[in-house]
């Protein structure tokens, strides 16, 4: 195939012509024009990708005897006034496992003690949340 040469006199007859305008259709709004050129993520789903990949997880800290003696000691307490319908304040810093990926998060929850499951394991309070008794990392009544 012949690779074929074009200079400016191929298209003289159409150089200087007048700009064509629709005369069924609106010109297009230049804020509208411009989103055509923006770029695209060919890969639906990498950025966000890679910031989860980036988010930070702590792992679970496993807790001595001497620790795990003392929230024991707490929570008999706390069991105590609940029977006394005493409602207690604590500050509690339990271990939160995260949905998608291993590890988690140490949060911590300043509440009243509605009751204590011993059967399941939960301490429920007064607005109605509750902690896995496995998950605390310490409990401090107020």
């Amino acid at each position: 195939m012949k690779k074929v040469r074009r200079s400016i006199e191929d298209y003289k007859e159409i150089l200087y012509m007048p700009h064509h305008v629709s005369t069924n259709k609106a010109p297009m709004p230049i804020s509208k024009r411009a989103a055509q050129f923006s770029p695209f993520s060919a890969v639906v789903g990498h950025e966000m990708a890679v910031k989860e990949a980036a988010r930070y997880t702590s792992k679970k800290k496993i807790l001595d005897e001497l620790e795990i003696a003392i929230i024991d000691d707490a929570l008999r307490k706390i069991e105590s006034n609940c029977k006394k319908h005493d409602a207690t304040e604590v500050v509690t810093v339990y271990f939160e496992s995260d949905s998608y990926k291993y590890g988690g998060r140490y949060l911590t929850k300043t509440g009243y003690v509605k009751k204590i499951d011993g059967y399941n394991q939960e301490i429920y309070f007064t607005d109605g949340s509750k902690i896995n008794i496995e998950d605390i990392y310490s409990i401090d009544i107020q």
